[in-house]
């Protein structure tokens, strides 16, 4: 199966602030961006089925893409940051911080998730969809989904995931093999 993966255009959010989980406005330059996206997607039409993550920096791609209907999937938003969301890193006094930046992968924000309980949720989501009898399917998500995704495949190792952040409104393909 082949899976295209969609990542949401820019935010509205300033730089160094922990949004995850929080569904935050886009940039005014949304359309041109999205507008962008829709032609480099494209390439790989027709999909047998949509996926969007509920956020709404997510489904609003997806609808001006053309899928207003894309089925929306909790497993597919963005890491859980919990007390953090919203908080710039700088100003954060959480001592657990410190915790998380020495192992991000194990560690969860307070109140929120580490990636790898992330990594848990969307593998789970992607099991699910090898059962599926789909041949092309479509996922507008966020870059951590992404970067589980692509981990999931084997395409990225854990210790260059970061390296590998897919650019807002920028697309991955990966291959999903059916079980």
């Amino acid at each position: 199966m082949e899976v295209i993966l969609i990542r949401h255009t820019s935010v509205d959010v300033p730089p160094g602030v922990c949004y995850g989980q929080t569904d935050v406005p886009l940039k005014p330059t949304f359309e041109a961006e999205a507008a962008v996206t829709a032609e480099n997607l494209k390439t790989y039409l027709p999909f047998d089925h949509v996926y969007t993550s509920p956020l709404t920096r997510c489904v609003r791609l997806a609808a001006y893409c053309g899928y207003p209907d894309a089925e929306r999937e909790e497993r597919i938003m963005e890491i859980n940051f919990g007390d953090w969301e919203m908080k710039p890193f700088e100003q954060n006094e959480d001592p657990r911080l410190q915790e998380w930046y020495a192992d991000y992968m194990n560690v969860a924000a307070t109140g929120g998730e580490s990636f790898t309980m992330q990594y848990r949720r969307v593998g789970q989501f992607l099991d699910e969809l090898r059962k599926k009898p789909y041949a092309r399917v479509a996922i507008f998500a966020h870059g951590g989904v992404l970067i589980c995704a692509q981990l999931y495949v084997g395409i990225l190792k854990a210790e260059e995931a970061f390296d590998a952040l897919t650019p807002y409104g920028g697309i991955v393909r990966i291959h999903l093999d059916k079980e």
